[in-house]
């Protein structure tokens, strides 16, 4: 008898190809985890062997929300939550997680990622290909810690950042809520607002006048 999905993959693009292959490497059967998304353009279409249906369709009582955008990723999770599901982490078999980490709820730790002691991720965190996260950083809910990216020891995150691909945060800094850090930039000091901050050492890009 085929499995019924168990697991419901939120996400139909490019994010949600990696976790589900953490899924399969992890030895998840591709028939228990049904796959969702919002776009009614995606619906009925094939997602690497599984049809895009809506969450309303599928009785899984575990998630994962696997969509980059931060805020729509808090969004779905808050709602797949009230529907009274359980939110789930999944972290591929080729990262390393210390055992004295702590991750939230529907973390989401890529391949070859480092996620080193007293570490602490928020709910919904993606620390993506290769990247670090070292001893004693708190990274707050729904951050994207993109591939390659490292943030020193004791780097405080907040929440819905996006850390760019191959950007460096120095040990004992600490940026806001909502900031962008760009791909490969270097982060010196602590950032206290919300902005674009790119280059080496990294500074606010500043919006053109209208």
């Amino acid at each position: 008898m085929p499995t019924e999905p168990d697991l419901l993959l939120f996400g139909a693009g490019g994010h949600a190809k990696v976790v589900l292959d953490a899924l399969l490497r992890l030895g998840v059967q591709r028939s228990a985890v049904a796959v969702a998304d919002d776009d009614p353009s995606l619906h009925g279409t094939d997602f690497l062997g599984t049809p895009v249906g809506t969450d309303a369709s599928c009785a899984a009582r575990r998630f994962h929300v696997a969509i980059g955008s931060a805020r729509a990723r808090e969004t779905v999770h808050a709602r797949l939550l009230a529907q009274g599901r359980g939110a789930h982490g999944v972290t591929h078999p080729s990262a390393s997680v210390s055992p004295l980490a702590s991750l939230g709820s529907g973390v989401f730790v890529a391949a070859q990622a480092v996620v080193a002691p007293a570490a602490r991720l928020g709910d919904g965190v993606i620390v993506n290909h290769g990247s670090v996260v070292d001893h004693d950083c708190a990274v707050g809910a729904f951050t994207h810690v993109a591939p390659r990216a490292t943030l020193g020891g004791n780097v405080t995150i907040g929440r819905r950042v996006l850390v760019g691909a191959g950007a460096i945060v120095l040990p004992g800094v600490s940026v806001a809520d909502d900031c962008i850090i760009g791909a490969g930039a270097v982060v010196t000091a602590s950032i206290l607002a919300p902005g674009t901050w790119v280059g080496v050492p990294a500074r606010q890009l500043q919006k053109e006048p209208k």
